[in-house]
């Protein structure tokens, strides 16, 4: 079945229409809006400057999702502002529960289109991993969201609607304490949006006042952007998967014509780490594929010398896929070539694979798993 169909599928099994916000055609979307875009709104209803920290700090800081929420505005005010812009965040999402805990959250945007977002429990850490795109740009063939192909780009106020619906989720015990760019989507290959996203994610006066050193943008190799992220002070992750020119391109056509692995690998030597960080490998490990000793060899040869450290991360299955999940036996070996190599290796706990929320496993699911989940849906926005 073609995979740009399933989405309507698995909502159509769950009973769920997804919804668009209500507005006039004429209103501005708040969360739509820069700083400065914000600031030309309000300089054109003739408030003083300070009006436009206000607002932001009642979108990001207190997730509100009404103008008649802003309190420190007076009521003419507020209808006024009610008159010209709408607070644009989806009314409604679904959300699974694995039996490890994992929360795979499918968010309803505003067209109509769907985007998944995961929280990830692990000992003190919880982990939201954030997606850039409904689909990807790339056809990595050991990746469910890659059978999609790319419906868009993520706005940045959609990228950042993720973190704050997950926020609304949360148990009052409850964290967030690391973000990941690694959901639905080649992250640079919207690199703006992006960008703009992380910039609202680490504002100090108004925006979600995250520390850069927390989050992670994941790519699967695009070379040339890389240097785009370094401005950010956020991590840089790479999606590696191979060792040789043609494995990568049997594996990841998509990246491997943007960027030959040799580029690729050039670039992350030549990218400009801050003291005491060090560059993010990972490597998904396909039985028969790319898990032999030798590939273990290559590995460590390719990344001598550089400041980083490997996460491995046997593969999660899905239906149609012809590659198999390792043997644990066979993961052990490889971590121990690489470590024997004098490079930091570790085994990525696969999480949320009952619901398709695992590494890999985002994207649309089909009907026989949106049945299976029903049982699983814990509650709605």
């Amino acid at each position: 079945m073609n995979g740009r169909l399933l989405v309507p599928i698995f909502y159509a099994v769950l009973g769920y229409r997804m919804p668009r916000v209500a507005s006039s055609p004429n209103q501005i979307n708040l969360l739509s809006l820069t700083e400065d875009g914000l600031a030309s709104l309000v300089k054109d209803l003739n408030w003083p400057a300070y009006r436009s920290i206000q607002i932001l700090r009642w979108l990001y800081q207190r997730r509100v999702r009404s103008v008649d929420e802003m309190t420190n505005l007076s009521v003419e005010d507020r209808k006024r502002l009610a008159a010209r812009a709408v607070i644009g965040r989806p009314d409604h999402c679904r959300i699974l529960r694995a039996s490890d805990g994992t929360a795979k959250l499918l968010v309803a945007l505003n067209d109509g289109l769907t985007v998944e977002t995961v929280l990830i429990p692990d000992d003190e850490r919880l982990t939201l991993c954030v997606s850039t795109q409904v689909g990807c740009t790339l056809d990595c063939n050991f990746c469910l969201t890659g059978t999609m192909g790319l419906r868009r780009n993520l706005k940045a106020y959609e990228i950042v609607e993720q973190v704050l619906t997950a926020q609304d989720h949360l148990r009052k015990d409850e964290r967030i304490t690391n973000l990941v760019f690694m959901g639905m989507g080649e992250p640079l290959a919207n690199v703006n949006e992006l960008s703009d996203a992380v910039r609202r994610l680490t504002n100090k006066t108004w925006g979600l006042t995250w520390s850069a050193r927390r989050i992670t943008v994941s790519t699967a190799g695009l070379a040339s952007r890389m240097r785009d992220i370094a401005p950010l002070g956020v991590n840089l992750a790479i999606s590696l998967n191979a060792t040789t020119e043609a494995q990568r391109d049997s594996l990841m056509p998509g990246a491997q014509r943007i960027s030959s692995l040799k580029a690729l690998l050039a670039a992350c030597r030549r990218y400009p780490l801050p003291p005491g960080r060090r560059l993010t490998f990972e490597y998904v490990l396909l039985a028969g594929v790319n898990d032999q000793e030798n590939d273990a060899r290559r590995l460590a040869q390719l990344l001598r010398g550089m400041t980083c450290k490997v996460n491995l991360i046997p593969f999660n299955e899905f239906q149609s896929s012809p590659y198999r999940r390792p043997s644990d036996v066979s993961v052990l070996a490889f971590q121990s070539i690489i470590r024997r190599a004098g490079i930091d290796a570790f085994i990525r706990k696969s999480r949320g694979r009952e619901v398709l929320g695992a590494c890999g496993q985002l994207g649309t699911l089909p009907a026989s798993v949106a049945e299976g989940a029903l049982t699983q849906i814990e509650s709605h926005c």
